[in-house]
């Protein structure tokens, strides 16, 4: 096993409430692996202690073999991603203006943002103001400033929610892409498990901040053979979330 991400015992309490409650979770290189759950299941929580913008009470962290502490977070995040929540940008500037503002706060070459555009396919409208983007091409545009860096990891909550089906076919061959085209490893949570198993190569399933499954998505479809994925989902979360 090659592991980019794992974790032991991960552990948040919000006002006395357990939000992650003792997560294992790992991810391995080169990699899609979804994170799944109810809303409010804890999956947004967990992405954002691996990004150090949320400290666990307990448990530990290990990216790239290093563990995540204050002294390694710089180090770490240099070669990771991410997307968290809606993207958000200065609605009077361009794409590219949007994308320039990153480069030079990151020190990355200029040349990137016209790569990335292309990848995210957004290589025709970087001179349009990002107040008249769509909000697929808003997403898609979070996506491109998430790859500026072309980090080792990418990490991406929800990428998909409030779009319409074309958005959403667009934004799960863009992920797709990356792993092949990039050797990127990916993590991207949703609460919508059809479209985790059109996206995933391994999947975990937070319920009530448990991790109750984690394994290949070949594995989840033959966790029971005498029920569907969709049974199977139920039974782990309880009844709880979307399908």
């Amino acid at each position: 096993m090659n592991e980019i991400v794992e974790t032991k015992k991960l552990t948040k309490v919000y006002g006395g409430k357990v939000c992650v409650d003792g997560i294992d979770m790992s991810v391995e290189k080169g990699r899609i692996y979804g994170l799944l759950g109810p809303n409010g299941a804890g999956k947004s929580t967990t992405l954002k202690m691996l990004l150090g913008l949320v400290r666990p009470n307990m448990g530990e962290i290990k990216i790239f073999g290093t563990i995540f502490s204050p002294k390694t977070k710089t180090e770490i995040l240099k070669d990771i991603g991410s997307l968290i929540e809606s993207p958000s940008y200065y609605g009077h500037l361009t794409a590219r203006e949007n994308l320039r503002i990153y480069t030079t706060i990151l020190s990355l070459p200029e040349k990137n943002i016209d790569e990335v555009l292309r990848i995210v396919r957004l290589d025709g409208q970087e001179n349009k103001k990002t107040s008249a983007y769509s909000l697929g091409m808003k997403q898609r545009l979070g996506i491109a400033s998430a790859l500026l860096s072309f980090p080792k990891l990418l990490i991406l909550d929800e990428p998909t929610n409030g779009l319409d089906p074309a958005g959403i076919k667009e934004i799960r061959e863009l992920i797709l892409s990356l792993p092949k085209k990039y050797g990127m490893t990916v993590i991207v949570s949703s609460h919508l498990l059809s479209e985790i198993d059109k996206l995933a190569d391994d999947v975990g399933i937070i319920s009530n901040g448990r991790l109750v499954y984690q394994g290949s998505l070949e594995a989840l479809h033959g966790y029971d053979s005498q029920k569907s994925l969709e049974e199977i989902f139920i039974g782990l979360t309880g009844g709880v979330g979307s399908l």
